[in-house]
């Protein structure tokens, strides 16, 4: 087991690596940001002078270098936009991101596990199949779409809940719920599909046939079965979340990672949109090594080997 999570960390810093290379290369490709931080009429000198100060004036590659030599010491530069320190700026956002997902999460499984395997011991009746027709709403609604919709009818018309901003449970409710219907409809297919599938292997006759109660067949040995591969996605899920709540951050004008990043990218803030991309990767890199570990806890027959 230690071999093991020795061996996904070493891969964990490859893919690290190749993903601030990828990041860094389209950023300093994609246009020049003095275009942006420099009036129209600045004269070349002083352009000039700007892109030495920003370390822009070097080749590329040499760029990589000193980014990467920067980057083990914690210093991934300063905000062209803001002046401060880039991983600074997306730390501090960094909280009320992972309060968002956290909340999204929490929704989604609590409500997805039950409603799923409920519709899977009562397949083909009006539970399993109001389920599916809802999984399928939720799974083809946009979630910024749903927001919209929500802010329309909770905060203008009905003023129940707040629009914007971060502070009390109450500004939490409508960014997350809009997020949390489309996991919750894909956790609850997945869930199901799942328990149809177990359900008639020969282990759960052979628990039937020697007299379990069939709560205790369905919990203990049938949804244990169905965790493991939704573990994988329900990872993947929460991972995704951090990169898949910036338009829904910017409708509720939630101050996460996500809204700092549009801002970022709107006036080409290469420090700010890099430090955001490898926040990013290095937590979805840690819940994926997280989930590989939790297989193991799930079924003990798994081995990983050399």
């Amino acid at each position: 087991m230690g071999l093991y999570i020795f061996r996904r960390i070493y891969q964990a810093l490859i893919v690290f690596f190749v993903v601030t290379a990828i990041v860094f290369s389209i950023l300093h490709i994609s246009g020049d940001p003095l275009a942006l931080l420099m009036p129209p009429d600045a004269p070349p000198s002083e352009m000039e002078a700007m892109r030495r100060s920003l370390g822009l004036d070097k080749p590329l590659i040499v760029q990589y270098g000193l980014f990467l030599i920067n980057a083990v010491q914690g210093n991934l530069g300063v905000s062209y936009h803001h002046g401060q320190p880039a991983l600074k700026l997306v730390l501090e956002r960094l909280p009320a991101s992972l309060e968002l997902v956290v909340t999204t999460m929490v929704i989604s499984l609590v409500l997805a596990v039950p409603v799923g395997v409920w519709a899977a011991s009562r397949r083909g009746k009006f539970v399993d199949r109001a389920s599916l027709l809802g999984s399928l709403i939720g799974i083809s609604a946009p979630p910024f779409w749903i927001g919209i919709a929500f802010i329309l009818i909770f905060s203008v018309e009905l003023q129940w809940l707040p629009s914007s901003g971060r502070g009390t449970w109450a500004h939490l409710v409508l960014p997350a719920t809009s997020l949390a219907l489309y996991r919750l409809a894909l956790f609850i297919r997945l869930i199901r599909a799942g328990m149809l599938d177990v359900m008639t292997m020969d282990f759960i006759r052979t628990a039937r046939s020697k007299g379990v109660s069939e709560q205790k067949v369905i919990y203990k040995h049938a949804l244990k079965n169905t965790l493991i591969p939704f573990v994988t996605i329900a990872g993947m899920q929460m991972g995704s979340l951090l990169a898949g709540a910036i338009v829904t951050e910017k409708v509720f004008a939630w101050p996460g990672m996500g809204r700092l990043f549009l801002e970022a990218i709107g006036v080409m803030d290469f420090p700010v949109i890099i430090a955001w991309a490898l926040v990013t990767a290095t937590i979805f890199l840690t819940l994926n090594l997280a989930v590989d570990i939790i297989y193991v806890w799930l079924d003990p027959r798994i081995r990983h080997e050399k």
